[in-house]
């Protein structure tokens, strides 16, 4: 168990799912919050039929989270990826308009200097 940060409550208060009414905490205490094997801890100890069907539900919610974390976290590098391979793209993309650009330009002709040249 720890205690969240103003910034973690900051979310919480943002998301109406999450929160519903909090009128009743004190503003001054952040709240706490269980990690998941803390979780875990908390629901060997209790022995009721509630208590057993909570920390099924938590461990549930838990691994669903784990779960779309890896997701985001797998789509997060392939983008990453795509971003890199688009830039480098798009600098040879660049090198080969700057190419065609010379070759569209007609070359200067070579001058004539003035005077007698053996």
């Amino acid at each position: 168990m720890f205690r969240l940060t103003k910034a973690e409550v900051g979310n919480l208060n943002r998301s109406q799912i999450v929160t519903g009414s909090q009128k009743h905490r004190d503003p001054r205490f952040p709240p706490y919050a269980f990690t998941e094997h803390g979780a875990l801890m908390l629901a060997s100890v209790l022995n009721s039929p509630r208590a057993i069907e909570v920390s099924i539900y938590v461990v549930r919610a838990f691994v669903k989270l784990r779960q779309l974390l890896a997701t985001h976290r797998g789509l997060a590098e392939k983008l990453a990826q795509l971003e890199r391979k688009m830039a480098r793209h798009d600098a040879e993309i660049r090198s080969l308009f700057d190419a065609i650009k010379q070759l569209r330009t007609p070359p200067e002709p070579p001058r004539r200097r003035m005077g007698f040249h053996p």
